[in-house]
């Protein structure tokens, strides 16, 4: 049963062990956004297993404390409290340590103004980037995606990305993400990370 929402404190994350670091320093927690079925959680993990750091999904660290889904939580509170919430977690996992992390976040949390403030100069933001058939293909037999619940999954995802992408292109890195193997999708965001040059900010 769902506890009281607007109670809901974020107090901890899990840790992974180190397998087959890379030489990658972190001076900020690297955050994975994009749209549902872009990779986010599996690629993340797979991250901070090769960087041996934490990995926190920020979906999960809610529904822990929450008690239940985030389906659920959507059903019972509705979006805007939801991203309330989800902004307040971001915000927790950002102060706690360590700083070197992998932050797996919802698809819905860069596009809050609020929480990309929080992550500029704070975080290493990675945009996961899939066309609308990978995205059909991977949501289509998962009910635990709120927006296409009782819904036309590819129109929905079309919308979203119509009204999202140029949004999640203000992310530090954008990674294109196709039908391959978690391997290489990761060999991609290893060489991005290791390639990354510093976004130029316009001022005004």
């Amino acid at each position: 049963m769902c506890v009281p929402f607007k109670s809901v404190i974020i107090v901890g994350m899990s840790h992974n062990k180190k397998e087959n670091k890379v030489n990658i320093t972190l001076d900020r927690p690297i955050v994975m956004v994009g749209l549902m079925g872009a990779g986010k959680t599996s690629v993340g993990r797979a991250l901070a297993r090769r960087l041996g750091v934490p990995f926190v999904d920020s979906d999960k660290e809610i529904e822990a404390a929450a008690g239940c889904s985030v389906v659920d939580i959507f059903a019972m509170y509705g979006e805007e409290e939801f991203r309330r919430v989800e902004q307040r977690v971001i915000a927790r996992l950002l102060e706690t340590g360590p700083v070197a992390k992998v932050i797996s976040t919802g698809e819905g949390a860069f596009i809050t103004p609020a929480v990309r403030e929080m992550l500029a100069g704070n975080a290493l933001t990675i945009w996961l980037k899939a066309d609308l058939e990978l995205l059909v293909k991977r949501t289509n037999s998962r009910d635990t995606r709120p927006q296409l619940l009782n819904a036309d999954s590819k129109k929905i995802l079309a919308q979203l990305i119509d009204e999202r992408y140029g949004i999640y292109a203000m992310a530090d890195i954008m990674v294109e993400t196709r039908d391959e193997s978690l391997r290489r999708t990761l060999g991609k965001v290893i060489r991005a990370i290791e390639n990354r040059k510093p976004k130029e900010r316009k001022d005004g």
